[in-house]
């Protein structure tokens, strides 16, 4: 499944509950979202599994890949397309071992530390930011403004999607930064039209 990361939407169960969680997925889809990723903090394995299984069903035919957020188990359950994991959330060469070469599979970096010390060959893109603050993580970095983004996206040796805190009006300073995309919690989920939220974003 070919990876296009330039908008990438990011699951919040809470945001979404105006329109439920698929038809949310499903307008913003509609709308232009090229990547969902399942998230949520507070669902056990098993309704994740499910929750992920449906949203499969409904991505089937779109070309739109369904990432899992943390969790390589669900994921695998699943039978999703890829994982995203965190600095703190798993190791990547057993991620890769698990899930296997052809599935996706992305990793948070903050800094150029982090940057140094990463397989690229374990990975297809890396999530660089915070950008800005975020309330749907409270334990993020530093965020690191489009300067940061700059310095990040300079150096990564893969593709990568701007995240944290990110809304339409910051898209082409995303991209004049060389990201490949923006990843997107609040600027679609609780939105009173996420087909249109979606739409309003610009492309590469």
């Amino acid at each position: 499944m070919p990876l296009d990361l330039s908008l990438y939407l990011v699951t919040d169960a809470g945001l979404c509950a105006d329109h439920g969680l698929e038809e949310t997925v499903a307008a913003a889809v509609r709308g232009g979202v090229t990547l969902v990723q399942l998230r949520d903090k507070h669902a056990s394995d098993a309704e994740m599994i499910e929750q992920a299984r449906r949203l499969k069903v409904l991505l089937s035919g779109t070309g739109v890949p369904l990432i899992i957020n943390d969790r390589l188990e669900v994921a695998l359950a699943a039978g999703a397309d890829g994982l995203h994991i965190g600095q703190d959330d798993g190791d990547v060469a057993r991620a890769r071992a698990a899930l296997g070469p052809q599935a996706i599979l992305g990793l948070s970096v903050q800094t150029h530390e982090q940057l140094a010390r990463l397989d690229p060959s374990a990975l297809d893109y890396l999530g660089l930011g915070p950008v800005f603050a975020t309330p749907s993580k409270h334990d993020h970095a530093e965020p690191l403004g489009f300067h940061g983004l700059a310095a990040l996206v300079a150096a990564s040796p893969l593709p990568s999607v701007a995240i944290g805190g990110l809304k339409v009006e910051h898209a082409e300073e995303a991209y004049r930064a060389g990201a490949g995309g923006l990843a997107v919690i609040s600027a679609i989920c609780g939105t009173p039209d996420p087909e249109a939220a979606a739409r309003a974003f610009p492309r590469r």
